[in-house]
């Protein structure tokens, strides 16, 4: 079948959002053709370039979302009347929509009202051939206005101030965008046999609107709730501002939820927040994530031939041998510096393991995340510095500290792989996780882990491994102490991590589930038009694969084009088959 894959800041962008996830996903599916439609962020993720796209994606097209030029296309007077009674719709529905937070979700009428507004301006814009200078114009922001100051508007949009206008103006027209461009014609999204959203908010957009023209059907994915990131962006703005684009982001992702066939959680954390969102829970499949596992095969395999020889050596020592003449355990942590993985809970839980096993080292591996990394791991290094004095094993030896600071790819980090195959225990800290990626790693690693209970981190260890509060560096000092003096008790927790992560998290299962669905998916979707073969029986699906030949044949009508919407060059050369 043919997919159209949704994305915004990601794949096929180097180093873009979910890139490495989608890129999997794609080439596990060899046997169907994908249509990537891509928004970039910025001007940086456009000069980076692409990754090395397989033969399967036929297409590619892009569109930022961080600039716009103005169009040219000017409306006569009924267009202008059109756009203006629902843009007026539209806002509306922001400034009656129940406030974020509310134990009430946005209503029925509101969400219809919504959903109205954004397809009447969808269809104008396809009429008219583009809104982005209605949307820049004084009559989008009187429009604004008079749904603030109207009766019935919630009280914060009735406070709106002038400035507070103009910049949530801004807003809905960056978000707005993509009614403008012209992807929703019969050989663009109308072409595909479904769309796939690698995120919910406004990469799913395209999508509503190839429901809404073609009936396409939709899948979303969300390993993390675009929704919810909304909730926690612009905390300096005003109230007025933060409510009403909170209240446009909540119903966008209402009628984006109401209209996908399927939503793809990608672990129970970010189910919930679905449900609350109000997401059916008919509708709901958990995919986990997949990793790659092959970088970590070595260290795994050998993991528990390394724990039996050093169980062994500590039943034959010696009598008068202490323990400080026994191999050093190390602890590591492995992630990216910042003030959520919480390391300073983690230096003081160690030092209690100091005082406990005497000899014990940690790692800590990983970059600073921007400025306010950089200054969290000053403050780090100055801790562990008045904590744990330089030690020296002689009088003529020079002494270090029992805690290091490393960044992978220096010696002994080269890898992840490497990074756990030195490890005796892997520690994670986080006091806001969301999927906890190198924690799965170091289950690959047959790792035994001492984890605090955040985000899907529960979900993901199982039995396998220790969890702990966050915030309590008693009782991840108690656990990774436990776990210390019990070899076996590792040896065990490290191999049933082992399997539970090849059995759950592999990218195998993550290809085999999304193949899986995207065939339940076409075969529940009515036929859209007519497809028989030789025989005039009816094909399997609605638009077969082999029915879409490469290349315009026939040239379209004529329309006007927003200059910041053209199409990309394709990056594999078409052929037929």
């Amino acid at each position: 079948m043919r997919i159209g894959l949704l994305t915004e800041g990601g794949y096929p962008y180097v180093g873009g959002e979910g890139g490495v996830w989608c890129d999997r996903l794609v080439r596990g599916l060899d046997g169907h053709e994908f249509d990537v439609y891509a928004f970039s962020v910025g001007q940086g993720q456009e000069d980076a370039g692409w990754v090395e796209l397989p033969p399967q994606v036929r297409r590619v097209r892009t569109a930022p979302l961080w600039a716009a030029e103005e169009d040219g296309v000017v409306h006569g007077r009924r267009a202008r009347r059109r756009f203006t009674e629902y843009y007026g719709e539209l806002t509306a529905a922001l400034c009656t929509s129940a406030e974020p937070g509310a134990a009430e979700k946005p209503g029925t009428a509101e969400a219809d009202r919504f959903a109205n507004a954004l397809h009447g301006l969808a269809e104008l814009a396809r009429d008219e051939g583009g809104l982005v200078a209605a949307l820049r114009s004084e009559q989008a922001v009187r429009a604004l206005e008079r749904a603030c100051r109207a009766p019935g508007a919630r009280r914060a949009a009735r406070e709106a101030r002038v400035s507070d206008l103009l910049t949530v103006a801004d807003h809905l027209e960056r978000a707005l965008r993509p009614l403008s461009l012209d992807w929703y014609e019969e050989d663009g999204l109308g072409a595909v046999d479904l769309c796939h959203a690698a995120s919910g908010g406004i990469a799913a957009l395209p999508g509503l609107l190839a429901r809404h023209f073609f009936g396409v059907p939709l899948l979303v994915t969300e390993y993390g709730v675009r929704l919810r990131t909304h909730y926690l962006t612009r905390p300096d703005a005003s109230p007025a501002v933060r409510s009403l684009l909170a209240a446009f982001h909540g119903l966008l992702t209402a009628e984006t939820y109401r209209a996908a066939s399927y939503l793809v959680p990608g672990n129970a954390h970010a189910r919930r927040w679905q449900e609350r969102c109000g997401a059916d829970r008919t509708k709901l499949r958990t995919i986990h994530p997949g990793l790659d596992a092959t970088p970590f095969a070595r260290v795994g395999e050998d993991r528990g031939e390394e724990e039996r020889e050093k169980s062994e050596k500590r039943e034959t020592r010696g009598k008068g041998e202490t323990r400080e003449h026994a191999e050093p355990h190390t602890l590591v942590w492995l992630g990216r510096v910042e003030p959520a993985r919480d390391l300073v809970s983690l230096l003081h839980a160690f030092a209690e393991v100091r005082a406990a096993e005497p000899g014990t080292r940690l790692r800590i591996v990983g970059r600073p995340s921007g400025p306010e990394g950089e200054a969290y791991l000053g403050h780090c290094r100055a801790l562990a510095a008045q904590l744990f004095p330089d030690e020296a094993d002689g009088p003529h030896a020079v002494g270090r500290n029992p805690v290091s600071f490393e960044e992978l790819g220096g010696p002994g980090a080269e890898t992840t792989a490497d990074v756990h195959a030195g490890a005796t225990v892997t520690v994670l800290s986080s006091v806001v996780e969301g999927f906890p990626v190198g924690l799965i790693e170091a289950m690959f690693c047959g790792r035994a882990t001492v984890s605090t209970d955040v985000g899907a981190v529960v979900e993901v260890i199982g039995g396998t491994g220790l969890v702990v509060p966050p915030r309590n560096p008693r009782a991840l000092a108690e656990a990774c102490v436990s776990l210390l003096r019990d070899p076996e008790r590792r040896a065990r927790l490290g191999a049933a991590a082992r399997a539970r992560a090849l059995e759950l998290f592999s990218v195998e299962q993550n290809v085999a589930a999304f193949r899986g669905l995207y065939l339940e998916t076409v075969a529940r979707t009515p036929v859209r038009r007519p497809a028989l073969d030789g025989a005039g029986d009816p094909q399997p699906f609605a638009a077969p694969a082999e029915a879409h030949v490469p290349g315009h044949w026939t040239e379209p009508t004529p329309r006007a084009v927003p200059t910041w919407a053209v199409e990309t060059p394709e990056p594999v050369t078409e052929t037929v088959r």
